[in-house]
């Protein structure tokens, strides 16, 4: 019994390379994106199309699956919070070893790594390959243009829309008493 299920958008099943080296199918499918699929300030919204263009290949060890997933992305500049709409195209490679004796062959080496993606009977997951590749493809501190002047830190005006923006000299507020004297004219 496994516990994929062959219904969600992201499962493959693999059955017809037949576990037969050499063998491949090329795979063109839209799913919804799962949900928190990027990082805090971008991400891809949830249900949102994901384009994926896949080879599956079968190998020795299991089912090779390289292509690209394209899906469009949502978040906020963070230097100066207006909404950011962008998209992102990732490279996928990811061998999923077999991982049953079906051929009468053990599950795998002893000590093998839990990073190690797997099959489960013929269906393999897609998901956390997906999730890994756009994470690692989103900047860390997505900006609205490269040179973004962010928000003025007194008014939080945006600088962008305000290029001239200013607020006057500024008075340290410990000298401020002696600036009245100043524009005294009795003195």
């Amino acid at each position: 019994m496994t516990g994929l299920d062959p219904r969600a958008p992201l499962v493959l099943d693999t059955r017809e390379l037949g576990r037969r080296p050499g063998s491949e199918r090329h795979v063109e499918l839209t799913a919804p994106a799962p949900a928190d699929l990027g990082i805090e300030v971008l991400s891809v919204p949830e249900g949102s199309p994901v384009e994926l263009d896949l080879r599956l290949e079968a190998v020795m060890e299991g089912v090779l699956v390289t292509g690209t997933a394209f899906a469009g992305l949502e978040g906020e500049c963070v230097r100066c919070l207006e909404p950011i709409h962008d998209e992102v195209e990732v490279d996928i490679q990811e061998l999923y070893v077999y991982n049953d004796s079906r051929d009468g062959q053990d599950t795998g080496p002893e000590g093998e790594d839990d990073e190690t993606s797997r099959t489960e009977g013929d269906l393999l997951d897609l998901e956390p390959v997906i999730r890994d590749a756009v994470v690692l493809a989103l900047p860390f501190q997505p900006m609205c243009q490269d040179d973004c002047p962010g928000l003025c830190p007194e008014c939080g005006a945006r600088l962008a829309d305000e290029p001239g923006h200013d607020h006057g000299e500024k008075i340290d507020p410990r000298w401020a008493g002696l600036a009245s004297l100043k524009d005294d004219p009795s003195n």
